[in-house]
């Protein structure tokens, strides 16, 4: 099934620009299950936010298969590609952040969302007190920028590996958040 979906993914347009099997399982399925043990770390409902073709969302939803798992995306055609490639316990639903409940999964995941302090804003909202949410970052990620913007959505920053950004969620989503569609990116925290 893995397979399958890797070919589909680097074989329809826009997904990625990536046009090998080979290097999709590398640069994709093998660096979203680098963050499996991350996630492992948080009970509860998963959601992808951004899930673009699945990435990191399908190979973690295949890897815990006992946890229920929301492939988030605004696009249409995404979603359409998601409901064709995703596991059992994983559901596909069309929307924005922004407009989705606050504080009910365990764990966000996001990998090329946005620069992770918008990534955070979008993300950290939807996770509820004691869950975290997981960027997959660059090395140039500004962690001092994110660190700033934490306290305001109610997390921290946490101690992660290289290549993430997790934020601990504190408490509830304080009032104000999340702001309206596309004001994150607008008008960043940070």
């Amino acid at each position: 099934m893995i397979d399958d979906w890797l070919a589909a993914l680097v074989a329809t347009p826009g997904l990625t620009s990536i046009s090998e099997v080979d290097e999709a399982r590398r640069a994709l399925l093998d660096d979203s299950l680098r963050g499996l043990g991350l996630v492992q770390g948080f009970d509860g409902p998963m959601v992808d936010v951004g899930s673009g073709g699945g990435i990191p969302g399908i190979p973690l939803a295949h890897a815990l298969p006992a946890r229920r798992v929301t492939l988030l995306e605004a696009n249409a055609r995404k979603c359409e590609f998601l409901r064709r490639w995703a596991p059992p316990n994983a559901e596909v639903v069309q929307g924005r952040a922004e407009e989705q409940p606050v504080d009910v999964y365990g764990v966000a995941v996001a990998k090329a969302l946005a620069p992770p302090p918008i990534a955070a804003e979008w993300c950290v909202p939807l996770v509820r007190p004691g869950g975290a949410a997981i960027l997959w970052v660059g090395p140039t990620a500004d962690r001092e920028r994110v660190a700033r913007v934490a306290p305001r959505l109610a997390a921290e920053l946490a101690e992660s590996p290289d290549g993430f950004v997790v934020l601990r969620k504190t408490g509830p989503t304080p009032p104000g958040f999340p702001r309206r569609t596309g004001v994150a990116r607008k008008r960043p925290l940070a």
